[in-house]
């Protein structure tokens, strides 16, 4: 037989140190990514300056302090040996300052399904999709002066789109689904609901998009910068506390922005109108990264609004360590629980079935087994 020669027990360290090797190199490839960046930097900044879309805030005055709401939402799909137990859920969070919104503010703040599912692979794209729904819905009916979203504007199209393409296989497969049935209720007010926010007509409105993580380089693109770094990464390092860049054209998709309607039928109305979405980046503080912000051409192009959305970003980055709008750092803390709060929500669901069941108990506690948990924004 063949020598080994280490004991098993020591491969795990060996692993783990050849790991940390491998992180080091990593971490000098990085190093000379910062300084490439580090050394051009003032020749970007330049490039910025003399196209006349980098200024500061104090450029454009300073509005009233707005008030400002974040959305962000959460999903999770925990697969047992009988079915799949899906949860969904939506919450809206009101901003730090002003403390609160005087006008009436439906209640309640959230939106929120579980339910019990057939196995299928479609269920967390279906899911997904109910959760943009109910974002969407709380974000229309804040009555805030803004209204974080997280996440890009035409997320919520992405979403929704791949949810009612697996509906047809979904049902096809037999079975009664709650899931699908609340898609399909909400499917109308959601096309009625993200048209106000892309197109954001009421001046007392203002719907942004705050992705934290995006491929879309429309600045790179136009300087020929890196393609190895995004937009936000460069700005982050390049802008002064304060510096903004003026908006800019969405960079748009290699195929058209269609979205198939639970009828079957093609709607192509959002493909002029997310054509129309601009992204602008900001940074507010010395302690925050550059943020990306895409909203409305009626929003890009009229100065004062510019001015109530960075009043109200500046404002609510106000405290170090929160590298986001105050709002939605909240509500991601608070959706983001739902993955770990599946389990609760399963036992419980078990502990009623047990109290109601006559049988044996142990083929209630099998059928109701964890294998798995799919979870995410």
């Amino acid at each position: 037989m063949e020598k080994i020669e280490k004991p098993f027990s020591e491969l795990p360290e060996a692993l783990v140190e050849e790991m940390l090797c491998i992180s080091e190199r990593v971490g000098i490839s990085l190093y000379d990514s910062f300084k490439e960046i580090q050394r051009n930097k003032e020749k970007l900044r330049k490039q910025l300056l003399h196209e006349g879309i980098l200024k500061r805030d104090s450029e454009i005055g300073y509005p009233p302090i707005p008030t400002t709401c974040g959305i962000d939402g959460s999903y999770a799909v925990e697969k047992l040996l009988a079915i799949d137990f899906v949860a969904c859920a939506a919450v809206a969070v009101e901003g730090l300052t002003p403390p609160n919104e005087k006008r009436h503010w439906e209640k309640p703040h959230y939106r929120v399904f579980i339910g019990p599912e057939k196995h299928s692979p479609d269920s967390v794209s279906i899911v997904r999709g109910l959760m943009m729904e109910m974002e969407i819905e709380l974000a229309v009916k804040a009555p805030h002066d803004i209204v974080f979203l997280d996440g890009s504007l035409t997320t919520p199209l992405i979403y929704i789109n791949q949810a009612i393409n697996k509906l047809p296989q979904f049902e096809s497969e037999g079975g009664k689904s709650n899931l699908v049935k609340n898609v399909k209720e909400k499917f109308k007010e959601f096309i009625e609901n993200y048209k106000k926010i892309l197109t954001a007509q009421r001046s007392d409105k203002l719907w942004v998009g705050i992705p934290k993580y995006t491929t879309k380089r429309e600045l790179g693109e136009l300087f020929n910068w890196p393609s190895y770094y995004d937009d936000r990464a460069i700005l982050t390092a390049i802008l002064n506390p304060g510096e903004f860049i003026s908006p800019v054209p969405l960079v748009p998709p290699s195929q058209p922005w269609h979205l198939k309607t639970p009828s079957g039928e093609i709607n192509k109305e959002f493909d002029d109108i997310l054509r129309k979405v601009y992204v602008m980046y900001y940074k507010p503080h010395k302690w925050t990264p550059a943020l990306r912000i895409e909203m409305a051409s009626s929003m890009a192009t009229n100065n004062a609004r510019i001015a109530i959305l960075l009043h109200g970003l500046r404002y609510q980055c106000g405290t170090p360590g929160i590298l986001e709008p105050y709002s939605l750092y909240i509500a991601d803390r608070m959706v983001k629980h739902l993955g770990k709060g599946i389990h609760a929500f399963r036992q419980a669901a078990t502990k009623r079935i047990a109290e109601l069941y006559e049988g044996d108990l142990g083929e209630i506690f099998f059928s109701m087994h964890e294998y798995r948990t799919e979870s995410g924004r």
